[in-house]
Formats: C-alpha cells, sequence, structure tokens
C-alpha cells in the first residue's frame, strides 16, 4: 500500500468540479467545524471562499498561535551541485539550458558551511540537481557527516532514493527530506519531465511512503504553483498529506506552495494564482491541519512574506542563495531560479522581530536518553 493507491481513486476533473461547485454555504459550514476534513478544504480554497478570507485569516492566525506559539523557524538552503540528468521545462538546472555547471568539493563545503555559520543558521537545507552517478549516494556519504558536523538540523532536497538509502543517510546525520510533486496531474507531469529518471511519476509519488518507512524525522511535500490549475493540484497534496498522517503518524510534516518563478529557459505558468489566492491557500492549509508546518521561501516578494508571516507560517528561508558556493564565492550564473526576497538574513530577522515573533534559528531537536 502507498499513496499511489489513493491517487488511483482520484479523479483529477471529478475534484476540480466538486471545487469549483463549492457554495458560500459551504465554506460557511467549513469555517464553523472545530475539525475540518478534506470536503471541507475543497470549500475554503474554492473561489465561493474568497469573501471570507479576513474570517479565515483569522482563525488561522489564532491557529497558528496556539500550536506554535510566536516563533518562526529559520532555515537557509545550501546548494552542493547544479549538475541534473533530467530535462525538465521549469528548472535552470534542467540538462538542456546551457550554463555553468559545478559540483562542491568537500573544501567548498566547509567554506560554505562556515559562511552559513556567520549567519548564525542551525538548520540547512541541502539541495543538488539530480545525478545520481556524479551526485549521489558515495556524494552524500561524504559530504552529509561533514556538514552535520556544523549544524543540529539537517535536511535534504535531492532526487528521489531508495527506502535503504533513506535509511543509511538518517545514520548519517539525516533528519528530513522535501520532495515535491512537482504536480499530481500525470498528464500535465509527463509534459514537464521530458528526459531522466525523474520521468518516473509513481517511484516519484512513492518517495514520502518510503522515507516514512525509513524513519525519517520530517517529510516536506508540494506541488509547484503553475505547472496545473492550482487548486486541484493543492488538494492532492491536502490528500497526500492526510494519508501519510493516518498511515505513518509517527512522521512530522511540512507543506510548501512554490510559485513558478523565472529562470533560464523559463516557463510561463499554465495558472497564475495571485497574492490574495496564496494567501487563502496558507490560511486554508492550517484550518485543514493545526499541526502540519507551512513554509514560506525566497521566491515571495519583501512585503508579502511579512504581511503573511501571522497568518500561518510557521518557518522560512532567509539570505537565500540558489547557486553552489552561493554564500562564499556567490556566482549567479549558476543559480536555479531568481530569488525574490534579496533582504540580509538580517533584515528579514529584524522584520519578524517587528511584527512580535521570535527567530529560531534551528528546527525541533529531540534528544534521547538510554
Amino acid at each position: 500500500m502507498s499513496y499511489v493507491d489513493v491517487w488511483r481513486q482520484l479523479d483529477w476533473d471529478d475534484i476540480r468540479l466538486s471545487i469549483y461547485s463549492k457554495t458560500p454555504a459551504d465554506v460557511e459550514r467549513a469555517l464553523r467545524k472545530p475539525k475540518r476534513d478534506l470536503e471541507d478544504f475543497k470549500a475554503l480554497i474554492s473561489p465561493a471562499a474568497e469573501p471570507y478570507l479576513e474570517q479565515m485569516a483569522q482563525l488561522s492566525a489564532a491557529l497558528t498561535r496556539k500550536r506554535f506559539g510566536r516563533t518562526i523557524s529559520f532555515y537557509v538552503p545550501l546548494y552542493l551541485s547544479n549538475l541534473c540528468a533530467n530535462a525538465c521545462t521549469y528548472c535552470g538546472f534542467s540538462m538542456e539550458n546551457r550554463i555553468k555547471r559545478r559540483t562542491l568539493e568537500m573544501a567548498d563545503i566547509e567554506r560554505e558551511c562556515a559562511a552559513i555559520k556567520a549567519m548564525h543558521f542551525d538548520s540547512v537545507l541541502l539541495v543538488t540537481g539530480e545525478h545520481e552517478r556524479k551526485v549521489g549516494m558515495d556524494y552524500f556519504r561524504e559530504a552529509l557527516p561533514r556538514i552535520k558536523a556544523h549544524f543540529s538540523y539537517l535536511a535534504m532536497e535531492v532526487q528521489p532514493l531508495d527506502q535503504h538509502e533513506y535509511a543509511e543517510l538518517k545514520t548519517l546525520g539525516l533528519d528530513a527530506v522535501m520532495v515535491y510533486q512537482e504536480t499530481y496531474s500525470a498528464p500535465t507531469y509527463a509534459e514537464h519531465h521530458l528526459r531522466g529518471n525523474k520521468t518516473d511519476f509513481v517511484y516519484r509519488l512513492e518517495t514520502p511512503d518510503r522515507l516514512a518507512r525509513a524513519g525519517i524525522d520530517k517529510i516536506g511535500i508540494g506541488a509547484l504553483i503553475g505547472l496545473e490549475e492550482w487548486r486541484t493540484d493543492c488538494f492532492f497534496v491536502a490528500s497526500h498529506l492526510a494519508y501519510l498522517e493516518r498511515t505513518y503518524w509517527q512522521t512530522r510534516y511540512s507543506i510548501s506552495f512554490p510559485r513558478l518563478r523565472p529562470c533560464t529557459g523559463g516557463l510561463k505558468p499554465k495558472s497564475v494564482m495571485s497574492d490574495r489566492q496564496l494567501v487563502q491557500l496558507i490560511c486554508a492549509y492550517r484550518l485543514l491541519n493545526p499541526e502540519v508546518e507551512l513554509s514560506l521561501s525566497t521566491r515571495e516578494s519583501p512585503q508579502f512574506r511579512d504581511n503573511v508571516l501571522p497568518l500561518g507560517v510557521t518557518s522560512m528561508s532567509a539570505g537565500s542563495k540558489t547557486q553552489p558556493g552561493g554564500y562564499a564565492d556567490d556566482e549567479p550564473e549558476l543559480e536555479q531560479f531568481a530569488i525574490s526576497d534579496e533582504r540580509s538574513v538580517a533584515a528579514v530577522a529584524e522584520a519578524v522581530k517587528h511584527h512580535g515573533f521570535e527567530v529560531v534559528w534551528k528546527d525541533w531537536h529531540t534528544a534521547y536518553s538510554g
């Protein structure tokens, strides 16, 4: 059993029609309920919910403060390589893009870690292009222990791996893995993943199952907003989360909601999401699930990030560089995509404090005795 079995029972067109048929009465019913289900979530992301955004925002903020307090966790991405063996239409690292390629050597990694530690981070997200031959398990076996020596919490966003490989990486210090399906529409997925191992839709969709079975502490999921009709794609993310929490209740989960950003060989979004609609989505996720962590990256503008800070977000990146060697060397021609919030880490931290929140520089850390 995996989420694929659930996904196969869900019809994309039926779900889309169901979302768009929701009425104001459905939205009001969902807002009154103390505990909401996936049908309520459909109502909350529907066009019918847009006039209720202020009420949604107030409820979302209250639920978030009750569970997470007035804290925002900070993390930073560390790009190890922009080598990639996949051809994807939306990504600057796509093998078909003529950009400079670089994979950090161990000495480079040490310099990057020193630069990141100087900015006070204690939680880092390792990112690579998907090139399992040159940036695969052998590389990770050497790199992870070196990086873990500098940071309390270590997450990865790399190519999907087998369960036993995740279990091995856990012994080397891996705490969390982010694996985004990009889109839950198989036909659309095929349109945008043209060559390479990433063309295997089902293997990627089963990755969170393998992660949970390997005992990884936290799993991040999400859709790349813009590849498909965003409301339907985001319903599938919610469905995936519901399955995972029901099946692997010991694991923590996070959701990201990245909107397509400019990159080399850039793709125009099929579905454009406004800022107001992204606020609606953030609040809908929180009203559905008071426990899930919601992460907002530097893809979004400074003004937007500051304004939505109180409404449901629990973690943010800051000072991000999306290219290998970005913190010590800063070579922008290697970047995966253009960021929008270019403020310094100190400036973002000050903005968070200005809104009455405390910055937490590491993820949750559990001390084991015995």
